[in-house]
Order: C-alpha cells, then sequence, then structure tokens
C-alpha cells in the first residue's frame, strides 16, 4: 500500500495511474517531451478544451511532472511548459504507450484512421 496526502493506491499501478491516469494527462506529456510554449501545446492537443488543458497542466505542475516558465521580460506574456526531471522518467513509459497504440491501429481492423 501507497499513499500520498493521505489518499492510498493499493499497488504501483494505481500510483502510476495517479501520474498519467484519465483521458488526456499521456497525451499531454507525450507532446511535452520537447519543451513547448503553451500555444504550441494547444495546437498539438486541440482536440482537447482549453479548460481541460490548464486543469491537467496544473495538476502536472503539482505533481512535479512539469515545469512552468513565464516570461516576462517584454509583452505579450510567454509561458513554456517541460517535463521535469521526474517527469522525464516517464518517457520510456510514453513511447511504450505510443507504440502499442500504434500497432494495436494497425492490427485491429476496426480501428480506422481519421483526419481532424
Amino acid at each position: 500500500m501507497y499513499s500520498i496526502d493521505d489518499k492510498q493506491y493499493p499497488c504501483c499501478t494505481s500510483l502510476t495511474m495517479k501520474y498519467i491516469g484519465g483521458k488526456w494527462k499521456a497525451v499531454i506529456l507525450i507532446h511535452l517531451i520537447e519543451k513547448k510554449r503553451y500555444s504550441e501545446l494547444r495546437k498539438a492537443c486541440k482536440v482537447i478544451t482549453e479548460r481541460t488543458l490548464s486543469l491537467q497542466l496544473k495538476e502536472m505542475e503539482q505533481d512535479g511532472l512539469v515545469k512552468r516558465t513565464v516570461h516576462t521580460s517584454k509583452p505579450p506574456l510567454k509561458v513554456d511548459y517541460e517535463l521535469t526531471p521526474f517527469g522525464k522518467t516517464l518517457i520510456p513509459v510514453l513511447n511504450a504507450i505510443a507504440e502499442w497504440g500504434t500497432e494495436t491501429a494497425e492490427k485491429n481492423e476496426k480501428i480506422k484512421k481519421t483526419e481532424n
């Protein structure tokens, strides 16, 4: 059993899913393998609502996975997001998830690739 802030996790898998679980966290994290400005991330994740993207980024920042940098030197305000060293430890996991998804999509005739 593991706990964070009094919340219990029965196994390592549930602990991992605390960090990357949900519909969008892994998608956002894989886009942040390379540092991105908020506007670039917004374009890369266009199916995610702006509110959801902002909430997920804040949550992952609180979890120590993502670093947010605000550049205030001159208008307009610019914000960068990047993985922290802790967040970078997820890169092999994210790549494995993406690879599994690609292989599954190629092998399963029920899955059709569409253009957005």
